[in-house]
């Protein structure tokens, strides 16, 4: 009975993907030949939307991780605290088993 109820929920989930199949050409099948207007409606077709891509306007570069970074702060700032971090000697820390010494 198991057997039974597995191949019948097989089959029903198999039949939509099934039909949604499009019709295999079969070998010496010649398509259809178009027709004048039908050639001439797709060369319109073609020919506005190329026309259409020339109204879409050009977006300058993206930046996904533009709202993380500290846009706020100009460059001339950044590069003085780099400038300044460059020149200043380092200060040894003192360690808390030293002060014992």
């Amino acid at each position: 009975m198991r057997v039974f109820h597995a191949a019948a929920i097989i089959a029903l989930v198999a039949a939509p993907a099934y039909a949604q199949q499009k019709p295999i050409p079969q070998y010496g099948d010649v398509g259809k030949a178009k027709t004048q207007s039908e050639i001439d409606e797709e060369k319109a077709t073609e020919r506005a939307y190329q026309r259409s891509l020339g109204n879409v306007p050009d977006k300058g570069p993206v930046d996904p991780w533009g709202n993380a970074r500290n846009v706020g702060e100009p460059k001339a700032a950044k590069a003085d605290a780099k400038g300044a971090a460059k020149t200043a000697p380092a200060k040894p820390q003192a360690k808390a088993g030293d002060a014992a010494k």
